[in-house]
């Protein structure tokens, strides 16, 4: 398959890589969630969007 006198630097920084993006995922999908979570607590606390108004309130 791989072999040569770079191979263990390509399969490591490509170990690396996927373990980056996986890691940035895994971080993403965590803030998404407390995001939401927030969302709910300010609506439910009263707190409106500006974005939920519609034309005529402005």
């Amino acid at each position: 398959m791989l072999s040569g006198p770079h191979a263990s630097f390509v399969v490591t920084s490509y170990a690396l890589a996927t373990a980056v993006v996986l890691i940035l995922i895994v971080w993403i999908a965590i803030d998404y969630r407390r995001q939401k979570a927030r969302l709910r607590e300010l609506e439910a606390s009263g707190v409106t969007r500006r974005s939920g108004r519609g034309v005529a309130d402005i």
